[in-house]
């Protein structure tokens, strides 16, 4: 808040240089180039999509459990969403899908990282020929065998929305590994910059969580440490990657439950606890019962649960939800 209203006091409130500051800080943490802040997650998907110059009807691959906005932003270019499936082990694309989707003239990746986990078979997709334009706005912050979330991205996309692990209050950030796609992002956006970047109020929001995302990161940890614990005592289980060498960055934490889903949820309501579906709004929602098209993504679209996970919990909450979870109906 004292950033905030020092920006206010400052009387520049457009885009300017907390902007600026903020994607330096950004593009420091992620190890990209340079790239551009914008007002919205949807203008940041087509900007790197963009960044390709695709032709109308290119196919872009995307797994099934990807937010239902990338389909938009690939309708509103002219563009062709190719689903693929998923490992469950990672809840990221598949290495066998990718292959499929290359054969079949897929050149652009987008690469979702759901609740948190991080794609382990991406280095082969890299070596397959293919533009990848990766999301980390639900991965952020998460290390696997000594990868970064925002590390394997050509292109590098990140929203900044009021539930993530960064948030300005809405916005998000594209960023790119080289200076060649540096340029391209800022040269598509020159002319209606003015009216796209992030302002500098919401910026000053981002430059105060990135200073203090490793003391938040930490204590996400512990927290989803705790829940996984308590799950442990049921017969559900953890959803993505289990891998004593995965750090999960503690966006929410993710179930896959034996039972009915909504069942579980009037179960944790009861006790004043809130969980949600946690792939409602995916692009892939109404293939929930497609075993024979996505066999690897349908337990986490017909019973994935996510519980709310946040470094500022107070003890009597954190001990509510810990309960719940380590009391799940199986």
């Amino acid at each position: 808040m004292d950033a905030v209203l020092q920006t206010m006091v400052d009387e520049k409130i457009g885009p300017g240089e907390r902007r600026k500051d903020f994607l330096r800080l950004f593009c420091q943490y992620v190890g990209a180039k340079d790239g551009s802040c914008l007002r919205s997650y949807l203008d940041a998907l087509e900007l790197s999509l963009s960044v390709f110059a695709l032709d109308k009807g290119t196919k872009v691959g995307v797994s099934v459990l990807s937010p239902a906005i990338y389909r938009v932003a690939a309708e509103r270019l002219g563009l062709d969403i190719y689903l693929m499936d998923i490992d469950p082990l990672s809840g990221c694309i598949s290495l066998d899908s990718a292959k499929k989707a290359v054969a079949e003239g897929v050149t652009t990746f987008i690469v979702h990282e759901p609740v948190c986990q991080l794609p382990s078979g991406l280095e082969a997709m890299k070596d397959m020929g293919v533009n990848i334009i990766e999301d980390v706005t639900e991965s952020i912050g998460s290390t696997f065998l000594g990868l970064a979330a925002g590390k394997l991205g050509s292109v590098v996309v990140c929203a900044l929305e009021e539930d993530g692990i960064i948030s300005t209050g809405g916005g998000a950030v594209v960023v790119a590994r080289d200076a060649e796609l540096s340029e391209k992002i800022k040269n598509l956006y020159r002319l209606t910059s003015p009216y796209t970047e992030l302002a500098d109020m919401n910026a000053a929001l981002g430059i105060i969580q990135l200073v203090n995302l490793p003391d938040l990161l930490k204590r996400r940890s512990e927290i989803f440490r705790m829940y996984q614990q308590a799950l442990m005592k049921t017969g559900n289980r953890l959803f993505g990657e289990k891998n004593i060498d995965f750090t999960s960055n503690g966006f929410v934490f993710p179930v896959i439950v034996n039972g009915r889903p909504d069942e579980v949820i009037a179960f944790a309501q009861k006790y004043s606890v809130s969980c949600k579906r946690s792939f409602t709004k995916s692009i892939g929602i109404r293939y929930a019962d497609r075993m024979d098209l996505f066999p690897g993504a349908v337990d986490a679209l017909s019973r994935g649960l996510s519980f709310p996970l946040y470094p500022f919990l107070q003890p009597k909450d954190l001990e509510a939800i810990v309960k719940v979870i380590g009391h799940l109906p199986s």
